[in-house]
């Protein structure tokens, strides 16, 4: 049977939820930042405004590959947990706590005060990724489709990195960036 203009099609990787809620795996703010002070939490992604739900499914999907704690989100001009990401994600949207703020740089400080390092892509780096050490408690920072990170964002990292581009375009796709990031840093991690 055909489906309406809209409908997302079926995936047989997705287990649906009583009721077709699309709540995710919710964490509370508080309860993230005790966690990677106590250092049960040590490998974060934190997205800066990913407003397509096709780019936060895929994004949650490798994060859920790499080993990501949880993802952190502003609550404004963000992209939520809906059955578009759910299904793009392969069911990570329900495995990968999801973590809603209302200051995306207020919660930065908050984790580097906690023990953790943020590392954001930018194309004003000097260093590359790839010259980076992505070991230890460590958080990576992704900017939005297109803008990158925002100015106060951008200020809260410790560190800005690179991916170095020899092409002709300036930049990847965010969920292509995120899956070359996090990667990099499993590699480091399991070397």
């Amino acid at each position: 049977m055909r489906k309406k203009s809209g409908e997302a099609r079926e995936n047989r990787h997705v287990r649906g939820r009583p009721g077709g809620s699309v709540r995710g795996n919710s964490l509370a703010e508080e309860d993230l930042v005790a966690k990677v002070r106590e250092g049960s939490i040590n490998f974060l992604l934190i997205l800066d405004c990913v407003q397509d739900p096709h780019n936060l499914g895929a994004i949650l999907r490798t994060a859920d590959g790499a080993g990501v704690q949880a993802v952190i989100v502003p609550k404004d001009k963000s992209a939520g947990i809906t059955d578009t990401v759910r299904r793009i994600s392969v069911g990570a949207a329900d495995s990968v706590p999801f973590v809603r703020v209302t200051n995306l740089s207020r919660a930065m400080k908050s984790l580097q005060e906690a023990g953790m390092w943020l590392v954001g892509t930018s194309d004003k780096a000097e260093k590359t990724l790839f010259e980076t050490d992505l070991k230890g408690s460590l958080g990576l920072v992704i900017g939005a489709e297109g803008d990158g990170l925002r100015r106060l964002t951008e200020e809260s990292c410790d560190f800005l990195v690179k991916l170095p581009m020899l092409g002709k375009v300036p930049c990847l796709n965010a969920s292509v960036a995120t899956g070359i990031c996090l990667y990099e840093a499993v590699r480091q991690r399991m070397g």
